[in-house]
């Protein structure tokens, strides 16, 4: 459970991501947005990296346990994007700060959780070797990833979640044709 002032601290950052890049936020700005002292903050984290650090660790949490049961492509993509989505602004100053790696390692994290939720749900019933739905897991993960860096680099264009829809079309029953391929005999 994160504190009051903590989850202050951690609202104020993104409520500046959504009006300014990073590197013109200070923890001067944080504290006068948020009505504490420094000392209060430092107190709480270390520095401004550390608010985003557990601030995208939270949401990536949130996302992972909202999509517990994902049994679509369409849902894995939602998933994926709805980081980006929900903080358009701060997600894209993130991503073009010092701080990237971080946001990266986060959206690797949540394409991984939501290919192996997405790839168990379809594989259920399918006797499958561990291996093989190891391979499917990263085959996918690296896929929602690309799609995402892609969309971070186009700026975020919608136009680039039109195309991901079309792709869920074209590969309707793929997935279950696969699984069907590493079934064990």
């Amino acid at each position: 459970m994160v504190s009051k002032k903590r989850r202050a601290i951690m609202d104020s950052l993104m409520k500046l991501l959504d009006k300014k890049p990073l590197d013109k936020i200070t923890v001067r700005d944080i504290v006068e947005d948020c009505g504490i002292n420094r000392n209060t903050f430092y107190y709480h984290f270390e520095d401004i990296t550390a608010v985003i650090e557990e601030t995208i660790l939270e949401e990536a949490d949130g996302i992972m346990k909202d999509y517990s049961d994902i049994s679509s492509m369409e849902e894995c993509f939602e998933a994926a994007l709805r980081l980006g989505r929900d903080h358009r602004n701060a997600v894209y100053h993130i991503y073009n700060s010092s701080n990237r790696d971080f946001l990266v390692r986060r959206l690797m994290e949540i394409c991984k959780y939501i290919s192996a939720q997405f790839v168990d749900r379809t594989a259920e019933g399918i006797d499958i070797r561990p291996e093989d739905r190891d391979i499917i897991v990263q085959s996918y993960k690296c896929e929602f990833y690309g799609y995402i860096i892609d969309w971070l680099n186009e700026g975020m264009d919608e136009s680039a979640l039109t195309r991901v829809q079309r792709l869920c079309e074209l590969r309707a029953g793929s997935t279950m044709a696969l699984l069907e391929r590493c079934r064990l005999k």
